[in-house]
């Protein structure tokens, strides 16, 4: 996570008020060579989005036009779901996935509150959601709902491995330590989701993601991306 600069430049007077020239130069390089490192991993992880996005776009265009076109044959309207999410440090942005509900799927919604099978009660789930078509329930089966998301990871407001990103009500009930999601930059796969997906309760969705945060890496990304690929083509906890 980049340090704050005027909390960078704070932690380094105080540490030159209280210590020698040639140990404050010492503090002052570590400040610096962590800066650096942070900074190489946080470039390394970008041009692993753009090249990777770019790619999975071009190579998955006919899925694309595909899914679009299914989507629209059973029930017409946008083929394109698109919500307001919270990205890193609370900043806004526009979502989006293949549409896998009935077009009036939020109206409904509030029908089915009390159905919600989510035991936190922060997130709303079911697993049979009657308002899912069935070419929705087969995109999310293969998380192929999912792919209009590398849009976002090229526009810069997710990224490929990441906690995924919530809708505001959402982080209205979070606690602090749940706020700490919000820390780094969203993404489309996650610890929890190459773990189980929906069937892994939110609290421990939070931890995992927690986890993810404190152990994040260029290497660790790699290892999630591949294991996202046996995880897709499980479908478990598709829905």
């Amino acid at each position: 996570m980049e340090l704050d600069p005027t909390v960078r430049k704070e932690l380094i007077r105080k540490v030159s008020s209280s210590i020698n020239p040639r140990a404050r130069f010492g503090r002052t390089l570590k400040v610096m060579s962590w800066e650096g490192t942070v900074a190489v991993s946080y470039f390394m992880k970008r041009a692993l989005d753009i090249a990777a996005s770019l790619a999975a776009i071009a190579a998955l265009s006919p899925v694309f036009i595909l899914t679009a076109l299914a989507i629209w044959l059973e029930d017409p309207g946008p083929v394109f779901y698109v919500s307001i999410r919270v990205g890193r440090n609370g900043r806004h942005f526009r979502f989006y996935k293949f549409r896998s509900m009935v077009v009036n799927a939020e109206k409904i919604k509030k029908q089915l509150e009390k159905q919600n099978e989510s035991s936190a009660g922060v997130i709303f789930k079911m697993k049979k959601d009657p308002r899912i078509t069935k070419v929705g329930s087969i995109i999310r089966r293969f998380s192929i709902d999912e792919l209009p998301q590398l849009l976002n990871v090229l526009k810069g407001d997710m990224s490929l491995v990441g906690p995924r990103p919530p809708v505001p009500p959402e982080v209205a009930q979070y606690t602090l330590e749940q706020r700490k999601r919000l820390h780094v930059i969203p993404g489309i796969t996650c610890l929890w989701q190459v773990s189980g997906r929906s069937d892994i309760p939110f609290t421990d969705q939070v931890r995992l993601d927690l986890e993810y945060i404190r152990s994040a890496s260029f290497l660790n990304d790699i290892r999630l991306l591949l294991k996202t690929i046996p995880a897709v083509l499980s479908g478990r906890g598709a829905y």
